[in-house]
C-alpha cells in the first residue's frame, strides 16, 4: 500500500513524579481538525500536540520526524525542543 499522511492529535497528563503519560492518539482527517482539537484540549492537559507523520498504516511503518501543526504545554521528545 503507497504512504499515506495521517493526522495525529496525542495529549499528556501528569505521570509519576514529573514524568508525562500520553493519553490514547485520535486520529483526525485533515490538519485543520488536528489543528483545532488540539486548541480544544490545549487548556485541560499539561500537554498536548497536533502533528502530521507519513506512513504505511497497513506496515505501521511512520516515518520518524512528524511535522508540528500545533503543540502547547510541557511535551516529551522529540515534541519539546524548538
Amino acid at each position: 500500500m503507497p504512504r499515506e499522511t495521517v493526522y495525529i492529535v496525542q495529549a499528556y497528563i501528569a505521570g509519576r513524579g514529573k514524568g508525562l503519560k500520553a493519553e490514547q492518539q485520535v486520529g483526525c482527517k485533515t490538519p485543520e481538525e488536528a489543528r483545532r482539537k488540539a486548541e480544544r484540549l490545549a487548556p485541560l492537559r499539561l500537554g498536548v500536540v497536533a502533528f502530521a507523520v507519513s506512513a504505511d498504516t497497513e506496515m505501521g511503518d511512520y516515518d520518524e520526524n512528524p511535522t508540528i501543526l500545533f503543540k502547547a504545554g510541557r511535551l516529551p521528545p522529540p515534541f519539546d525542543d524548538d
